[in-house]
């Protein structure tokens, strides 16, 4: 802290009183600049997480749809007609296809029960063929524990996909945008689920007496 010594008759040079009021006006901008970010980080706080636009509901016009809905009780996909409304784009028809099996699934009623909260968060398609299916981590971590579980989920969603999206021959699985090596202890995340392959599981789950 500086001192000034302000004895009757002795003259202060003028070169420290330009420098004194420097520092008086430093320190001033400083006060004002900390209480504005001060405001500006307690406001970050008070205000909700924006995450980008919202997508409102599908609406309109239904259209006829298969979905390959698990059966945990019988150990078997079943495919079941639906009705629902659909955008007219490509990747947004695959997101809404799969969230609509994902509601079936968080229902109360549900044969084949998710955990709470589990999402599909985006289906990328990306040519040749290529589909990429982005779930949250609700749906990895809310998953229950099993090979033929976890092969229902699987083949559910893969079915679901290709049956309705003409052209997909490949799927990998994204768990919040990265890779994760299972779904929830046996069901393999690393690799390329081929959709052939994937028919072939799905006939014999289907077969199943």
């Amino acid at each position: 802290m500086i001192k000034l010594n302000l004895i009757s008759g002795t003259r202060i040079p003028r070169n420290l009183l330009f420098g004194v009021a420097a520092m008086i006006a430093i320190a001033a901008g400083m006060t004002i600049y900390v209480w504005q970010m001060r405001a500006r980080a307690v406001g970050a706080v008070a205000s909700p997480a924006f995450g980008g636009p919202v997508a409102p509901p599908v609406s309109g016009p239904t259209e006829p749809v298969t979905l390959y809905v698990a059966d945990d009780d019988a150990g078997i996909l079943r495919a079941q007609p639906f009705k629902i409304p659909l955008p007219a784009g490509r990747q947004q028809r695959a997101e809404e296809l799969l969230r609509n099996l994902v509601e079936l699934y968080t229902a109360k009623s549900s044969p084949h029960s998710l955990g709470s909260g589990s999402e599909v968060r985006d289906v990328y398609l990306v040519d040749p063929g290529l589909a990429v299916i982005d779930i949250n981590t609700a749906f990895a971590e809310g998953h229950r524990s099993g090979v033929l579980v976890e092969e229902l989920t699987v083949a559910s969603m893969v079915e679901t996909l290709s049956a309705n999206i003409p052209g997909v021959t490949r799927v990998k699985f994204l768990v919040d945008g990265k890779p994760r090596e299972t779904l929830a202890g046996h069901a393999d995340l690393t690799s390329f689920y081929d959709v052939t392959a994937v028919h072939q599981l799905a006939a014999e789950l289907q077969s199943r007496p």
